[in-house]
């Protein structure tokens, strides 16, 4: 009987991971064990450390690849992959779920609409205080927000389906139940939590069903498999197919691509505030980053096949988006619909299948993520007595009543919009560019006039703040903790730097390339 042979594994690469899932696991461990009033401030810190900590390891690994003159390499049985862009992937999950981790942590007890600030540190009144001490707060957040992060640093670097699947699983459960976690708005978070969580077994359903078709085309499941078997072009290629639509289904549910988007209106306006800024930000940063992955390195052999279907689906994302969030009448739904036409955006330059196409993808990726985690940083200052105020008829004359946080939000809305001297603009110049240079000129054609219809809701909300009469439903700005101040300020100067001088994160995106096949 031949022995088994265990797989060789190079754990300095992939250290990052290890350290988020070993702070997930100690959390869990500080959640069964620390006395209650203890809990926040434990649970805070281990977290913060874990993800510093993690940081470091991956530019220690970034410096590695660098001195070893390659692009990466393949480890852990041919299951994982540290490569230039998995690595830069890592750092952008780290370095945004850190802020959001900010602005969850000024929110961890309810008061009205979402996580309430963890009142033993920031609360207004001895009582909140002494609530905040007696409850501890919700710190079960903390391994929650690591766990899915590491899942998501796991799906960006994975070099096989199953892989991927199982890290699709490890980020996709804690969100479930983290969107669940708005208790003055109970119902509202748990129908948003019940419905993703549906939504989203469907979808790793298909992705599922993916994997089967092509392992049954390509006889293995890794992708240097499957794209040597793609370029052999065997003669079943009806497996290829239905199994690449599958496993696109998977992936276009989690970057909200239509038609696979309709969870992410009543999810991210039922979620709490930070946990939806956490998912606009990070998820959105992992799906793109295996959905690169999957089109660069797994099915590049079947450009032509796919990039016509990719490309129909980018501009009905761009047009739904645009459109519908012109009748929205609710900031976060709002907000969502935004979300939907900019990942239209971000795969009009992942279609370029190029190098220029793949570096201004991840450019786009980091630049939304700073400037949405600042928009919904604002939105949960923005309450009264019942909570967040979403409805934007209670945001008119806010200009007046709270004129700084009014002037960041509008800033940031023009970045939305692509407005010159944001980094919105940056990163729609250099997806349209990306896309120019692959002649797929239709497609920029479309994201420029679907620009134009986005910047009409962003318009609309600037000149209900500054234009319009405050009235007595007018909530005034909460003055923020500060953590919540520490993270709307990142987002907002990360805006505008990334606007004024791009260039040294555009030449960090450009040395990011290509992924190691």
């Amino acid at each position: 009987m031949e022995a088994l042979n265990a797989p060789s594994i190079h754990y300095a690469a992939i250290l990052p991971m290890l350290i988020l899932f070993g702070t997930a696991c100690l959390g869990v461990i500080v959640e069964a064990a620390a006395p209650r009033a203890a809990r926040f401030r434990v649970q805070f810190v281990l977290a913060v450390a874990g993800l510093i900590g993690a940081l470091v390891a991956v530019f220690t690994a970034a410096n590695a690849i660098a001195d070893d003159g390659k692009n990466g390499s393949i480890t852990a049985g041919g299951s994982l992959v540290v490569d230039k862009p998995g690595v830069f992937l890592q750092g952008a999950i780290i370095v945004l779920g850190l802020v959001a981790l900010l602005l969850i942590s000024d929110r961890t007890l309810e008061h009205g609409g979402a996580f309430v600030a963890h009142a033993a540190v920031t609360a207004n009144t001895d009582a909140d205080r002494k609530q905040a001490a007696e409850e501890g707060g919700a710190t079960e957040v903390y391994p929650l927000v690591i766990f899915s992060l590491g899942g998501m640093m796991l799906f960006a670097s994975s070099n096989d389906l199953l892989t991927m699947f199982i890290a699709l699983e490890v980020f996709s459960l804690p969100l479930y139940l983290l969107c669940a976690l708005a208790r003055r708005r109970r119902l509202l978070s748990q129908e948003a939590a019940v419905k993703y969580f549906l939504l989203g077994a469907f979808a790793s359903a298909f992705f599922l069903f993916g994997i089967a078709m092509v392992y049954g085309y390509a006889g293995g499941v890794q992708f240097g498999e499957i794209n040597r078997a793609v370029q052999e072009q065997p003669k079943d290629v009806v497996l290829l197919y239905v199994g690449l639509a599958m496993i696109a289904i998977g992936l276009l549910f989690k970057a909200a691509l239509v038609p696979f988007h309709v969870w992410t209106p009543d999810v991210y306006q039922g979620a709490p505030t930070p946990i939806t800024a956490l998912m606009a930000a990070c998820t959105k940063v992992a799906a793109f980053g295996g959905l690169l992955r999957v089109l660069y390195v797994a099915f590049q052999g079947s450009v032509w096949d796919y990039r016509p279907v990719l490309g129909t689906i980018a501009i009905v994302t761009m047009l739904i988006g645009s459109i519908l969030a012109v009748t929205q009448t609710d900031i976060k739904r709002l907000l969502a619909y935004s979300s939907i036409a900019n990942a239209g955006y971000v795969l009009v330059g992942v279609l370029a299948v190029n190098e220029s196409g793949l570096s201004s993808s991840l450019f786009y990726l980091v630049a939304y993520g700073f400037a949405v985690l600042a928009a919904f940083g604002i939105v949960t200052l923005v309450r009264d007595a019942d909570g967040e105020a979403t409805h934007l008829s209670r945001w008119a004359g806010l200009g007046r009543r709270s004129p700084m946080y009014a002037a960041v939000f509008t800033f940031l809305l023009l970045a939305f919009a692509g407005i010159p001297l944001t980094s919105g603009f940056t990163a729609k110049f250099g997806v349209f560019a990306a896309a120019i240079d692959a002649e797929q000129t239709w497609l920029v054609i479309a994201g420029v006039i679907t620009s134009m219809v986005l910047a009409f809701p962003y318009l609309r909300v600037v000149v209900l703040m500054w234009l319009s009469e405050p009235g007595e439903s007018t909530p005034a700005v909460s003055i923020p903790g500060a953590l919540t101040a520490a993270a709307v300020t990142i987002g907002a100067a990360a805006t505008l730097l990334l606007g004024v001088v791009p260039q040294p994160l555009i030449d960090m995106t450009e040395s990011a390339v290509p992924f190691v096949r």
